[in-house]
């Protein structure tokens, strides 16, 4: 049998990645938040500081789970902040989901399932 030298993925480490995820996505909450008030006043600068911190959460949470796990288990896990970004925009600012985001959705979660179930 030929080893490929892929990483065992624990549901632990899968975890792991979907928190930093959902960190990284409310960084656009945050951002948009942002870009809503009042340039330069203290909202402004509360949730663009909180963009930094989320971001730097986030770039922590990342590199403990590359150490981790495989770069093409990982990568193909981040297209899961886009359905975080769905999610936030209806519940947050009152935004549609339309069928074809649904779809992409799906097609997004699909792809994610073959890829990090293709060795096993």
């Amino acid at each position: 049998m030929e080893q490929t030298g892929r990483k065992k993925v624990n549901i632990g480490i899968l975890i792991l990645l979907h928190i930093g995820l959902l960190v990284s996505s409310l960084s656009g909450v945050c951002s948009k938040k942002a870009a809503l008030s009042e340039a330069f006043s203290w909202e402004f600068f509360f949730w663009y500081g909180l963009v930094l911190v989320s971001m730097f959460v986030y770039a922590l949470l990342w590199q403990q789970i590359l150490k981790r796990m495989d770069l093409t288990t990982a990568y193909a896990n981040k297209p899961v902040g886009l359905v975080w970004g769905m999610i936030w925009g209806v519940l947050l600012f009152k935004e549609t989901i339309s069928l074809k985001m649904i779809l992409g959705a799906a097609v997004i979660f699909v792809g994610i399932f073959l890829v990090v179930t293709s060795d096993e």
